[in-house]
């Protein structure tokens, strides 16, 4: 827990790196931005007591922007990565930054399984519903009629619904934030990281490039008509009947996060030699 001291000498600056955002002009994830140097500015964490994980696509250039410690891995296997972290080091903040396309189509099962361990490390995926880093496929949770010169038509498939499948998953805190609405999205993530276990924020980020529909979002967004909740049967009848632009906390649950002991082996390794030898 952070001292009152060192919260007031942080600043969102402390937090951000010389490294200027590629993104493009109006992109949703320069709030996100935005709103992960607040949320660590509010924890009053040190920058070097925090590692922020990542995979592949545009969503996941955010550790190279942050001045904590980070790693850029590869496509989909950024909760692998961060799980590892945060059990070898339990005295780390683990932040992991995705897309819905990293996150939910090769990180699937990663996501999955994530949800199910309920190791201490918190999961913020910007959801823009495309491929933006590589020119505008259709993503997991693209809409199924969504026509581009990509899929004529549209894909006509069922999309990704990330808040269910991480409710069912096990998924301890569950929340939805709308990038244009920093504050809101850096008072969330504070919460996420506060609450023990695995906590999973689907930040709506729209993509102006290659979906300019979605700056009618900002038009869309409305603050979930009912509080969060702990029972996950409530949690699931709100998520699965909701528009998708309910904004909010949606379940906190009480699981208690998996994180084994860490010392000296137990096993005496050269005991255990002795049983292969010829």
């Amino acid at each position: 827990m952070a001292t009152i001291e060192a919260k007031l000498a942080c600043k969102p600056g402390d937090y951000k790196s010389d490294v200027k955002p590629v993104w493009c002009p109006g992109c949703g994830d320069y709030h996100v931005l935005l709103s992960f140097t607040r949320a660590f500015a509010e924890l009053g964490i040190p920058p070097e007591q925090i590692a922020v994980i990542s995979g592949i696509g545009c969503s996941s250039r955010i550790p190279a922007y942050t001045n904590c410690y980070g790693f850029h891995g590869v496509h989909g296997r950024s909760l692998a990565l961060a799980a590892g972290l945060k059990i070898a080091r339990p005295d780390l903040t683990v932040v992991v930054a995705s897309g819905d396309g990293d996150g939910y189509s090769i990180g699937g099962n990663h996501f999955l399984h994530a949800c199910r361990r309920n190791v201490d490390m918190t999961y913020v995926v910007m959801d823009n519903r495309v491929y933006g880093m590589t020119k505008g496929q259709p993503s997991p949770t693209t809409e199924p009629d969504f026509d581009t010169a990509l899929s004529p038509g549209g894909t006509g498939l069922s999309p990704f619904h990330p808040l269910v499948i991480a409710l069912a998953s096990g998924a301890n805190f569950v929340a939805r934030c709308f990038s244009g609405d920093p504050n809101e999205t850096a008072a969330t993530i504070v919460e996420a990281i506060r609450h023990p276990g695995f906590s999973f924020v689907e930040i709506l980020s729209p993509c102006v490039t290659f979906r300019p529909d979605e700056k009618e979002w900002k038009n869309l967004v409305h603050p979930a008509p009912v509080q969060a909740t702990n029972d996950p049967a409530r949690a699931a009848r709100r998520i699965m009947t909701d528009d998708g632009f309910n904004i909010g906390i949606l379940y906190r649950g009480g699981r208690r996060p998996y994180q084994p002991q860490i010392g000296r082996p137990s096993i005496d390794l050269t005991e255990l030699e002795k049983e292969f030898e010829i």
